[in-house]
């Protein structure tokens, strides 16, 4: 597998489809920081990283549904930069996610962050993917 970050977002995607409510997912320091961002905006209802010695560890996921409706709190999930095509912005040309109310998840110099959180610190950075 050449990118994982793919795998997560369509792990993640395929278990809302399937109306699953917790999903695992193989744990890097990226996709930790990707699932704590998912937490700290409400699209997702808990997550806990069991580490594991000698061994890469595990993400579980709980997802988050909307109780008389059964709806996902994640309506789209999207990779936005690849390995063979990378896509990094400048601070002042930081993505709006559905006129803010998604949220656009970038790698920048001082960590993984939203859209909203580089705009006020006036860092760019490679756009991972948009979650609204």
């Amino acid at each position: 597998m050449t990118d994982s970050i793919s795998d997560y977002l369509t792990r993640v995607r395929n278990a809302i489809k399937a109306r699953h409510r917790l999903v695992e997912i193989p744990a890097s320091n990226l996709k930790k920081e990707i699932t704590r961002i998912l937490h700290e905006k409400g699209y997702i209802l808990n997550y806990k990283v069991e580490e594991k010695p000698n061994h890469q560890g595990i993400i579980k996921i709980a997802l988050k549904y909307n109780m008389p409706s059964r709806l996902p709190a994640i309506k789209k999930i999207d990779r936005v930069s690849r390995p063979g095509l990378r896509k990094y912005v400048p601070s002042d040309q930081l993505p709006r996610v559905l006129n803010g109310l998604g949220v656009a998840i970038l790698s920048t110099s001082k960590g993984v962050m939203t859209d909203k959180e580089a705009r006020t610190q006036k860092v760019g950075g490679e756009v991972i993917c948009y979650v609204y």
